[in-house]
C-alpha cells in the first residue's frame, strides 16, 4: 500500500507521464511490478501501458550491495550530457594489446609531483613568449601551422595567401608572443637547436619590442615535438634524397659556428639527391644520427661540436643527461605518435584552446619505406641516445597524460556531486512547500463551505 502521501500526490496527478513521474521520484520501480501506475492515474480512459524506467535506474535500484569506487563513479554520470572532449575518440595505441583489451600503462621512470603538473600563467597581453623548438622530421610544420591557425585567440594571428609567415600580435600592441618558423622566421638560424635558441631569443625579442615594456617581467616557454627516432630517421632520409641539405643552418656554440674539420659535409655536390639508405647510414658524422638529443642538449657542456673535447663515452653520457633535463624542464613537449593527446596536453598547460582536433596520420613516408630488421637495428644502434630520450620521453608524457585527466576526472566527479547536492536542496525546499499549498488549499476550500452552510 502506498503511503499517503504519495497518494495523495498521485490523486492529483494530471496524466501518465506525470503519474509516472511521481512514480519513479518514490522509487516505486524498487517493490517490483506490484507498484505501477494503472489507468486510474490517466487522463485518458484506456489503460496506459506500464512504461519501463530508463535503463540507469534500472541499475540504480537494482543492485543493493556495495559497488567498488570505479562503478560508483561511472554510475554518477549516468544521464548526464558528457563533454566535447570526454567523447573526442582517441588516436589507436601504437603499444595497445592485440586481443583489444584496455591497455594498462606501467610507467618505468619516477617522476615527481612538479615533474607531471605542468600548468603556465602564459600573459599573452604581457611579455611573455612561446618559443618553440623545431626538429627536423617530428611533425613541427604541421604543429608549427596549429600554433598560429588554429588557437582560439582574442586577435588571431594574420595569415596573408602566399606568405609564410604569420603576423602574431598580442591585443591590442604590435609585438610577437610566439617565437616560431610561421610566426618570427628563422631568427636564430635554420632549425635552431636549444644552445641556438637560450642564447638568441631573449636578445631578438628585446630588439622587437617597444622599448617602454622593458621595464616588464619576460617568460619563455619554450616547448617541442618529439617523434619515434627510426621513423623519424627514415623520414629525414626520403627527405634529404629528395634534395633538402639544411646545410645554411648555423650551428652557433659558444659564440660561433663549427669549423669544416669539425662539422665535414657527407656529400661533395649541393646536395644529396638520390641517396641511398646504406649510403646515409654509412656516413659517419651524419647529423641525423642522435638528431633529437643533439638539438635539445646543451652542446657547450661538452665542447660543442669539438669531438676532442672528451672522450666519446663521456660525452654521450653529458649529452643525454642534459637532454632529458631540458625536456623534462620545457614547459610543454608533444609526441607525434600521439596528435589527441599533445593537443590535450598543449591546451590544459596553456589555457589555450584549438578550434579543430588534431588528425593523427599513421601514413607517411617514413611508413611506406619497407626496410629488413636488419636495417631496423642499424638505425637503432646510430640512434642509440635518441632510442633512450625517447623512451623517456614517451613515459614523461603518458605519465602527464594519466595525471591531467586524473586530475580533470576528480574535479568533474566534484562538480557533478556539487550539482546534486544543489538539485537535492532545490527539491527539499519545493515539496513540503507545494504540500503545505495543497493542504492551505483543502483548510480554506472547507471553511469557504462552512460559511455558506
Amino acid at each position: 500500500m502506498l503511503p499517503g502521501l504519495l497518494s495523495h500526490r498521485l490523486a492529483g496527478c494530471g496524466g501518465a507521464s506525470q503519474c509516472v513521474r511521481v512514480c519513479l521520484r518514490a522509487r516505486a520501480w524498487a517493490d517490483g511490478p506490484g507498484q505501477q501506475c494503472d489507468s486510474s492515474w490517466s487522463s485518458g480512459s484506456a489503460q496506459a501501458p506500464r512504461p519501463q524506467p530508463p535503463p540507469g535506474l534500472r541499475r540504480k535500484l537494482a543492485a543493493p550491495e556495495p559497488r567498488d569506487l570505479r562503478a560508483e563513479d561511472e554510475d554518477e554520470e549516468l544521464g548526464e550530457p558528457e563533454d566535447d572532449e570526454e567523447e573526442e575518440e582517441e588516436e589507436p595505441d601504437p603499444e595497445a594489446p592485440e586481443n583489444g583489451s584496455l591497455p594498462r600503462f606501467v610507467p618505468r621512470f619516477n617522476f615527481t609531483l612538479k615533474d607531471l603538473t605542468r600548468f603556465v600563467d602564459f600573459n599573452i597581453k604581457g611579455r611573455d613568449v612561446i618559443v618553440f623548438l623545431h626538429i627536423q622530421k617530428t611533425g613541427g610544420t604541421t604543429f608549427g601551422r596549429h600554433l598560429v591557425k588554429n588557437i582560439r585567440l582574442e586577435q588571431p594571428c594574420s595569415c596573408k595567401a602566399g606568405q609564410k609567415k604569420c603576423t602574431c600580435h598580442r591585443p591590442g600592441k604590435k609585438e610577437t608572443w610566439l617565437f616560431s618558423r610561421f610566426s618570427t622566421g628563422w631568427s636564430c638560424g635554420l632549425h635552431a637547436d636549444w644552445t641556438e635558441l637560450t642564447n638568441c631569443v631573449p636578445a631578438i625579442m628585446e630588439k622587437k619590442d617597444c622599448p617602454r615594456n622593458h621595464s616588464h617581467t619576460r617568460n619563455f616557454y619554450y616547448i617541442t615535438m618529439l617523434r619515434d627516432p627510426v621513423s623519424r630517421y627514415l623520414s629525414e632520409w626520403k627527405h634529404v634524397q629528395r634534395g633538402a641539405t639544411w646545410k645554411t643552418s648555423l650551428h652557433m656554440c659558444d659564440g660561433r659556428s663549427p669549423t669544416p674539420d669539425e662539422l665535414p659535409t657527407c656529400y661533395p655536390g649541393d646536395d644529396w639527391s638520390g641517396v641511398s639508405l646504406r649510403e646515409f647510414m654509412d656516413c659517419t658524422y651524419n647529423l641525423a644520427n642522435n638528431r633529437q638529443v643533439r638539438m635539445l642538449a646543451d652542446l657547450s657542456l661538452v665542447g660543442c661540436y669539438n669531438l676532442t673535447f672528451m672522450n666519446e663515452s663521456e660525452r654521450n653520457t653529458i649529452l643525454l643527461q642534459s637532454a632529458k633535463n631540458n625536456l623534462k624542464n620545457m614547459a610543454f613537449f608533444g609526441l607525434t605518435e600521439f596528435q589527441r593527446k599533445t593537443q590535450f596536453l598543449f591546451e590544459r598547460t596553456f589555457n589555450l584552446k584549438f578550434i579543430s582536433p588534431f588528425t593523427q596520420f599513421n601514413i607517411t613516408r617514413a611508413s611506406n619505406v619497407d626496410i629488413n630488421e636488419g636495417a631496423r637495428q642499424r638505425i637503432e644502434e646510430l640512434n642509440f641516445l635518441d632510442m633512450q630520450l625517447y623512451e623517456y620521453a614517451k613515459d614523461l608524457f603518458q605519465q602527464r597524460y594519466h595525471h591531467t585527466k586524473q586530475l580533470e576526472h576528480q574535479r568533474d566527479r566534484q562538480k557533478r556531486r556539487e550539482g546534486r547536492r544543489l538539485q537535492r536542496e532545490h527539491r527539499g525546499h519545493r515539496w513540503p512547500k507545494e504540500d503545505g499549498n495543497t493542504e492551505g488549499a483543502v483548510t480554506e476550500d472547507y471553511n469557504s463551505q462552512v460559511v455558506r452552510w
